[in-house]
């Protein structure tokens, strides 16, 4: 059928077949060919012309599993529901499901024996009738099993994680180096954009490649002490990126499932310190300070029965961090402040020394922020930046001037002198991503170094829209007209 659901193992077929053998949208069917069997579930449909009588479509993860081609003879029987659904049903009850079941239901979800609607049911189960300790704990380690697992024979092996939400916060991308220069081992994974306009991979993709192997990966860590590759591509935890495409249409972070995530990520590359930041705000996925500090202490729970030393920290996440927002303007961002250019993000800068002190103390060093910012200021970190982006197939002797940014620009003036109050995030995403940011690489958005409350003078320069065509531009432009999120006001100025 050349579709591909990303996930699930889906057969269509013509709804007089469907008819003969009493099977309706969403029963299953073995289909074999040749020694290879799979089960799948089933589309109908109606009329001839897409699948007719005595044929059946198949979406390509299906191909793949059975090494078909167009022509072939294959069998197919009635299947039965796997049990995984019937264990999702007892969740849905408000039972507490056992281990042994928590890991039936994550081998379908890897495999692609679950449908769309049956995920969706567990996720909404989970949402609305809670995990216990015991269940999140089963799932975290059910994903780290039934995924791929960096093994490394190193210790301590450290790893830092951000709930997200604030724009430009790439911290990965400094603190990693650091810890990389000071001698210890840091494979960091990261995620590609859903909503915001860049992912940690996605900025690290300007300077090298991020879809490695777990060998390669492997081999990156060996040479340098770190890395910054793409989760997706390694496919450690990929039951857990299969439940975050379910769970993102709706917004839905069940608390066991959003702990379980991260946690699962950092077991998967036998993470033994671990250093999270909760970011609050408004527009953050931890929004208040009474949530952030319940998973504080359910991250520290169960971090400690999984042998994981863990320390959070909360952060405030109501203003982007950080200049440059979108791919190529965050990684100019964060080769400004590893050369220790006067234009760096001073703010983003602290933050980053502030982590990798926090994880050197978590390791067990002493006086770790001198440490940390004789690391920066000798060209250290940025040294071992340029082995990890060689490592990884990059550039190393990237230059600013060689990171292309968008052709076409607007440059946003305060329209009157004042304080600035809010820059808000959601409204900077989203014009940032109207822009054409993650897929366009030079485009978003650059802060001229602006901060709430900060004076402004009237028509200073705020913020300038960078897309790389003019159709995206007047989007974007459209987009600020109409939701604004930039407050400056006047009255707060004293003559």
């Amino acid at each position: 059928m050349a579709i591909a659901t990303g996930s699930t193992l889906v057969a269509i077929l013509n709804e007089e077949d469907a008819h003969k053998l009493d099977l309706h949208h969403e029963d299953r069917i073995k289909i074999k060919f040749k020694t290879k069997e799979t089960t799948s579930v089933i589309d109908i449909a109606q009329g001839k012309k897409s699948v007719p009588p005595g044929q059946i479509g198949l979406f390509e993860e299906v191909l793949q599993k059975l090494d078909v081609k167009q022509g072939n003879i294959i069998e197919i029987d009635l299947a039965e529901k796997p049990a995984s659904v019937y264990y999702i049903k007892d969740k849905i009850e408000g039972k507490h499901l056992k281990k042994e079941e928590i890991d039936s239901i994550v081998k379908d979800i890897v495999s692609g024996k679950l449908s769309a609607i049956e995920l969706t049911y567990f996720i909404g189960a989970c949402y609305t009738e809670g995990m216990s300790t015991e269940e999140t704990i089963a799932l975290t380690q059910a994903i780290v099993k039934n995924g791929a697992q960096l093994k490394l024979e190193k210790y301590p092996v450290l790893d830092k994680h951000s709930s997200g939400g604030v724009p430009g916060n790439r911290t990965t991308m400094i603190v990693v180096p650091i810890v990389a220069a000071a001698g210890f081992t840091i494979p960091k994974t990261s995620s590609r954009s859903i909503t915001s306009p860049a992912g940690t991979a996605d900025t690290m993709e300007v300077f090298a490649p991020v879809a490695l192997s777990v060998e390669q990966m492997k081999n990156v860590v060996k040479k340098t002490n770190g890395c910054i590759a793409w989760g997706g591509g390694v496919n450690l935890a990929a039951a857990d990126d299969k439940l975050i495409r379910v769970r993102h249409p709706l917004s839905l972070d069940p608390e066991g499932m959003l702990l379980s995530s991260i946690l699962a990520k950092k077991a998967a590359v036998n993470a033994t310190h671990v250093l999270i930041e909760i970011p609050v705000g408004k527009d953050t996925k931890i929004k208040t300070r009474k949530r952030a500090l319940k998973l504080k202490k359910e991250f520290k729970k169960i971090g400690k029965k999984l042998r994981m030393k863990i320390k959070i920290i909360i952060t405030p996440g109501t203003q982007p961090i950080g200049n440059g927002i979108g791919p190529a303007l965050e990684a100019l961002d964060i080769l400004y402040i590893l050369t220790r250019d006067k234009k760096r993000p001073i703010d983003l800068e602290k933050k980053c020394v502030y982590m990798a002190s926090q994880l050197l103390q978590m390791a067990g060093v002493r006086n770790a922020r001198k440490k940390v910012i004789q690391i920066l200021e000798s060209g250290l970190a940025y040294k071992k930046m340029k082995e990890i982006i060689k490592a990884q197939g990059g550039n190393p002797d990237i230059k600013p001037e060689q990171i292309h940014v968008g052709k076409y620009s607007y440059t946003f003036k305060s329209p009157k002198a004042g304080i600035l109050t809010d820059i808000d995030n959601f409204t900077i995403n989203k014009i940032a991503r109207i822009a054409g940011a993650p897929k366009d690489k030079g485009a978003g958005i650059y802060i001229h170094n602006k901060h709430e409350g900060d004076f402004i003078k009237k028509e200073e320069p705020i913020m300038t829209i960078y897309a790389e065509n003019q159709l995206k531009l007047r989007y974007a432009l459209n987009i600020l007209r109409k939701i604004g999120g930039i407050v400056i006001d006047h009255r707060l100025v004293t003559s």
